[in-house]
């Protein structure tokens, strides 16, 4: 079935519900039970049954969100991406922007990366003409449509940094489209078009001349990497963006990576210590560049969608989660795979091509120290971040299916064992599930451990009744009314049970492709562990702060791999 992507399919998708109070606060209980000792948690039941006793704070919140819920699209996904997003003050790598580290290719040079990149190119504009010619199929979710809004709006999108929280700007929207991309290459930024003057899209031949010619003009890297700025901490940043765009030249030269539909890094090979570590360099390339003396420069961490291509066969996508997220982009990625797989369609037209724009900007002194700032604090940051990505080839998920388990379950279990074995102690844990089968839905934690099972919970959030998205709207209703914060919300419990010390997640890669997901830990003293479950092996990447003492990447990984052979011997024990 194919539809026009832009109509979001409205008339068939439900709007969120507002879940029952009763239910979420029971649900809440319910997963501090494992956290907390009896003593706290008797302190806490008392104080939710007086939130939401008949004529209390609770039910006039819950009737103001319903309220919204019936004159807004979503009652809770403009919320949800200003609080989790735009509000944040965080740099967007390590911190946000999660990375995609594809299969490698099978080249180790130049001249393949350009060959290679071109076809990328080509594969997502062909994927961006399927959303505009509405040729693009509606997913479906047990036999359920979803939406589809957030499609069209991956390309041509950028976050732009303020004082107090962001905002997206869709380029895309205006009357003349953009029809260019960004290409980076040696810390230098180029406007190539990527269309003809008849509104064809370039061939894959043709984008590759265009390339060769960015090469010739990128010899040598710039002194001074422009998109190193974005890298900072968003207010840092957006004092910055200030100073940066009083000048003519340099508001042209941002707004034309901005408007972009997006942007391609043509990076330098990362650096080959040993096989064993390779995987996990070339995750960390992809998330934030390597350093300031790597590719780092190479990035414009506001842009939505950037693909990376190394030198060295490497590859990948790095997204920005205000307007990107998991399925949409595994989608994208899995027509780019399948594209690639087949030969160029077109031959090329023979037309003069116009030379791609180099973008150039004036810094000044106080630019200049920006810069430098940015570079200083991002590679701390990067020296910061322990990345440990490995292939577990012992069993996949065919071990867990053959018992009837669910192997996201199965991995649930065992990532829930290892916090423990390595900690004496359970903690707060999310994954992630989406929300599209409600209108403008956007996504739910899926919490454990709690009393529920990992499928149970996972079934909750599918009808649209997580309990953190209503927690959160309970939360900000009470502000929107102009009312104190509801005392459940100032409980050294809820602090607790949001004190994400276990972040795990596996939506965004592309179905049966050796890929890895990579971000950053949500809070100081916790984990991040992405998973790709496939038939008889399982790629992992974990990640955690080096300046915590108690958490370690490496021993949470060992572990890991010790708890998966002995899940396998309790369920076939030596006969």
């Amino acid at each position: 079935m194919s539809i026009c992507v832009s109509a979001c399919l409205f008339s068939s998708v439900p709007p969120q519900p507002v879940p029952p109070l009763a239910n979420t606060l029971q649900g809440y209980l319910s997963a501090l039970e494992p956290l907390l000792p009896p003593d706290e948690i008797s302190h806490t039941r008392r104080m939710v049954q007086e939130f939401g006793r008949r004529g209390g704070l609770g039910p006039k919140l819950q009737e103001g969100l319903e309220k919204r819920a019936r004159v807004t699209k979503n009652w809770i996904a403009d919320w949800w991406v200003q609080r989790a997003y735009l509000e944040s003050r965080q740099p967007l790598p390590v911190h946000s922007s999660p990375a995609i580290s594809l299969p490698r290719r099978d080249y180790n040079d130049w001249k393949s990366q350009l060959v290679f990149a071109s076809k990328l190119i080509a594969a997502v504009l062909d994927f961006k003409a399927k959303i505009k010619m509405g040729q693009l199929p509606v997913e479906y979710m047990r036999g359920k449509p979803l939406c589809m809004e957030l499609y069209p709006l991956l390309f041509s999108s950028c976050r732009i940094p303020g004082p107090k929280h962001d905002y997206v700007a869709h380029y895309g929207r205006s009357r003349r489209s953009p029809t260019h991309i960004t290409v980076v290459r040696n810390y230098q930024f180029f406007q190539l078009e990527v269309y003809n003057s008849d509104g064809s899209r370039m061939t894959e031949s043709q984008i590759h001349a265009q390339l060769l010619r960015i090469r010739s003009q990128s010899w040598k890297t710039d002194k001074e990497p422009m998109g190193i700025l974005t890298s900072e901490h968003r207010h840092t940043w957006g004092e910055a963006y200030n100073r940066l765009l009083k000048d003519k030249l340099n508001k042209e030269s941002v707004r034309l990576i901005e408007s972009g539909l997006f942007s391609v890094c043509l990076d330098s090979p990362v650096m080959r210590i040993s096989d064993e570590k390779y995987a996990s360099r070339k995750a960390a390339q992809i998330l934030h560049g390597g350093g300031t003396f790597s590719n780092s420069g190479n990035r414009w961490f506001d842009k939505t969608l950037q693909f990376v291509v190394g030198e060295d066969g490497s590859w990948g996508l790095l997204y920005e989660q205000a307007t990107a997220e998991g399925p949409p982009v595994a989608a994208l990625l899995h027509h780019i795979l399948e594209y690639c797989e087949k030969p160029d369609p077109k031959r090329a037209p023979i037309v003069p091509l116009p030379m791609p724009k180099k973008l150039y900007f004036h810094i000044d002194r106080e630019i200049k120290w920006d810069i430098e700032q940015a570079k200083q604090n991002l590679d701390i940051l990067i020296n910061d971040l322990d990345v440990n990505v490995f292939n577990f080839k012992i069993f996949g998920k065919d071990l867990p299916k053959s018992y009837n388990m669910s192997p996201n379950s199965f991995i649930q279990i065992a990532l829930q064992l290892v916090y423990y074995k390595v900690h004496s102690e359970v903690c707060p844990t999310c994954d992630i599930a989406s929300q599209r089968m409600f209108r403008g839905g956007r996504t739910e934690f899926i919490r454990s451990p709690t009393n529920q099972s990992v499928l149970d919970s996972l079934l909750c959030v599918i009808n649209g009744h997580g309990i953190d998205l209503h927690l959160l709207g309970l939360k900000l209703q009470a502000i929107e009314e102009g009312l104190s914060i509801p005392k459940i919300f100032m409980d050294t419990a809820y602090g607790l049970a949001t004190h994400w010390k276990l972040r795990t997640g596996q939506v965004g890669i592309p179905a049966n492709t050796d890929s890895v997901m990579c971000f950053g830990p949500l809070v100081p003293d916790g984990y991040a562990v992405c998973y790709n479950p496939q038939a008889d092996h399982f790629h992992f990447s974990i990640t955690a702060f080096n300046c915590c003492e108690e958490t370690n990447a490496e021993m949470f990984a060992r572990t890991l791999k010790e708890t998966l052979c002995e899940l396998q011997e309790l369920l076939q024990p030596a006969v």
